[in-house]
């Protein structure tokens, strides 16, 4: 009995770290985010092209989402990718050309780039394309949508 209610309370405070977070990207074209699921809610901000959004909950054609500044607001699924990317969160955060503090730094990134999340299975340094093509790593700590 001890040990099942122990066990049980382990898988509790473990489910949590297992569970895998969801983002999507904005598409082609720009969306509206509202601050209930229609569009005859009140029109909170537009979302950018390649934005990535946190999938908080889904209501019929529309998704609850979270920006990388925390704030919660409404789309419709229909303008979301399920391309991935990431948004820098460091002001000048260094793109390596392998991921090591000692690699080449290809560029440097200012807060508010978007870039291509090119391997989303890394832990610690992210593989990432920026528009221009470059290809290489950042530290993902410097990065938000993963």
């Amino acid at each position: 009995m001890i040990l099942s209610r122990l066990l049980a309370s382990l898988l509790l405070v473990a489910a949590p770290a297992a569970y895998a977070l969801d983002f999507k990207s904005v598409g082609s074209a720009t969306v509206i985010l509202y601050d209930t699921p229609s569009t005859r809610g009140t029109r909170m901000y537009v979302a950018p092209r390649g934005m990535p959004l946190q999938i908080v909950s889904t209501y019929g054609e529309w998704v609850k989402v979270r920006d990388m500044n925390g704030e919660l607001a409404w789309t419709e699924t229909k303008g979301l990718s399920a391309r991935r990317n990431v948004v820098v969160r460091t002001p000048g955060a260094r793109v390596h050309a392998g991921p090591d503090d000692a690699s080449q730094v290809l560029m440097t990134a200012d807060k508010g780039v978007v870039l291509e999340l090119v391997d989303p299975a890394a832990i610690t340094w992210v593989r990432v394309r920026h528009r221009d093509g470059i290809l290489g790593f950042v530290r993902s700590n410097d990065v938000w949508g993963l």
